[in-house]
């Protein structure tokens, strides 16, 4: 298998996040804030038609504490 992370878009990645629990608090420009219950945040940049960068998609699977193997799995896109 490969090391590396799927390309995604922002629009498939807040498809995740939210499955995932979170949901969206507060929007400043283009950055989505979303948070879960828990108390974890995370900050997502929404152009829907980019593709997220991977180091950028890497830091925001941490947030979600999410590792970058386990989102190869859980992401179905």
């Amino acid at each position: 298998m490969s090391d590396k992370l799927p390309r995604i878009t922002a629009k498939e990645l807040v498809k995740f996040v939210e499955s995932r629990g979170f949901t969206l608090v507060r929007q400043s420009g283009s950055h989505m804030i979303y948070k879960n219950e828990d108390g974890l945040r995370t900050t997502i940049p929404f152009h829907a038609g980019k593709i997220i960068h991977p180091k950028l998609l890497k830091s925001i699977l941490s947030d979600l504490d999410v590792k970058a193997e386990d989102f190869k799995d859980l992401y179905q896109g």
